[in-house]
């Protein structure tokens, strides 16, 4: 049997910087941003061309949602991404660019460029024949910049999610550790009506900010009191431990300074840890908001996947056969597509490219060089793991 080294050596042969990059700047120029949901027809079509070119199996549509496979056999590792990125500050941003080591652009971190690795890191461990009896499951979905309803939500609602599903792995700009939690995330808009009047005759008004104030009250005492709670998992820097309560994100009400205000509205974002209940923190919330009109914008899990698990053990050993040193695991601040999965059992980690501190904003980029790394991880954990009993 060959070693790894044998495996790797014969995998770098077989990748071509130019094809994953050349993807990764096609997919960045179509603009399929997110909201509202720009050019999603575009972008898929783009995807199962490649996919179709590269000879993989099964390419089809589900309504927005791209799926493929590679190898045969029920047991089935799953290499998911994302192909909507958030709006650009430029349109510039959607013509990449190559400038020394990097490729700039919009979604070029974030996450475009890790779906050209995974597709190319799954053809290419066909093509050497190291999957064994198992196979590579291709998801590619749009919607996960806004909790994925015409994504992984609308798959995982038809079942069409993680079938046979013995791991996920996603390549979210994690910059060179391996994600394995998430928070979860309560996040309402709430609005206290009233009526108005001028301010001459409030008596005649209704005021919706006054009546609004015990609430937004009650929620600073319960920001104070969940603010002093701290993850377990491992998040850099140590204040990102604690969990989070923001209140005002948008606030609006009103419509001039000597009218009483008919309207007074808000949102709340409510970021959980995987220690604390989702339901039982929504119920707080609830609570505390009393005679509001609450608009439910995201109601979503925290979920974890142990570090120690056997596919999390391929995974920092295949990353480190590549980079040199082991990564960490950390919990990712925000949401993951990982979720999905792992409330069905599967194990699930976010590893890519990208990097998190550019992701999202002007100048985003990725380095060249991790492109192909990571298509070479993911093939090399692809291998090892569908040939494990």
């Amino acid at each position: 049997m060959e070693n790894n080294a044998q495996v790797s050596s014969r995998l770098r042969k077989r990748f071509s910087e130019t094809a994953m990059v050349d993807l990764a700047q096609r997919l960045i120029a179509i603009p399929s941003e997110n909201p509202p949901g720009n050019c999603y027809e575009e972008c898929a079509r783009t995807l199962c061309d490649e996919l179709v070119r590269l000879g993989f199996d099964d390419v089809k549509r589900e309504g927005a949602c791209v799926l493929a496979s590679v190898g045969t056999g029920r047991r089935t590792l799953y290499f998911s991404g994302h192909y909507d990125v958030v709006p650009a500050q430029s349109r510039r941003q959607f013509r990449p660019e190559i400038k020394g080591q990097n490729l700039f652009g919009r979604g070029s971190s974030d996450m475009k460029s890790g779906l050209a690795a995974m597709i190319h890191a799954a053809a290419a461990a066909r093509d050497e024949g190291l999957l064994g009896s198992g196979r590579i499951g291709i998801v590619l979905v749009p919607d996960e910049e806004t909790a994925g309803p015409r994504g992984s939500r609308e798959l995982d609602s038809r079942g069409l999610l993680g079938k046979d599903g013995i791991g996920m792995l996603t390549p979210e700009p994690t910059g060179g550790v391996v994600w394995n939690a998430n928070r979860g995330a309560i996040s309402l808009r709430v609005t206290m009506r009233g009526r108005a009047a001028h301010v001459g005759r409030q008596f005649e008004g209704v005021n919706a900010f006054e009546r609004a104030l015990p609430a937004m009250v009650r929620l600073a005492d319960i920001k104070k009191e969940v603010e002093l709670r701290e993850t377990q998992y491992r998040i850099a820097p140590p204040p990102a431990r604690k969990s989070i309560l923001l209140l005002g994100g948008r606030f609006e009400g009103g419509t001039n300074f000597n009218v009483t205000p008919d309207r007074c509205s808000f949102t709340i974002d409510r970021r959980i840890n995987p220690e604390e209940n989702l339901e039982a923190e929504a119920r707080r919330l609830r609570d505390a908001l009393e005679g509001f009109e609450i608009e439910i914008l995201q109601h979503e899990a925290a979920a974890a996947t142990p570090a120690g698990v056997a596919l999390a053990r391929i995974l920092s050993r295949q990353i480190a056969s590549v980079k040199g040193d082991e990564p960490g695991f950390e919990m990712c601040p925000g949401l993951l597509e990982t979720r999905f999965y792992a409330a069905r059992g599967i194990p699930a980690f976010a590893y890519g490219p990208g990097l998190l501190a550019v992701s999202h904003g002007p100048n985003e980029f990725v380095p060249v060089r991790n492109i192909v790394e990571c298509a070479l991880i993911y093939a090399l954990t692809a291998a090892e793991t569908l040939r494990a009993d």
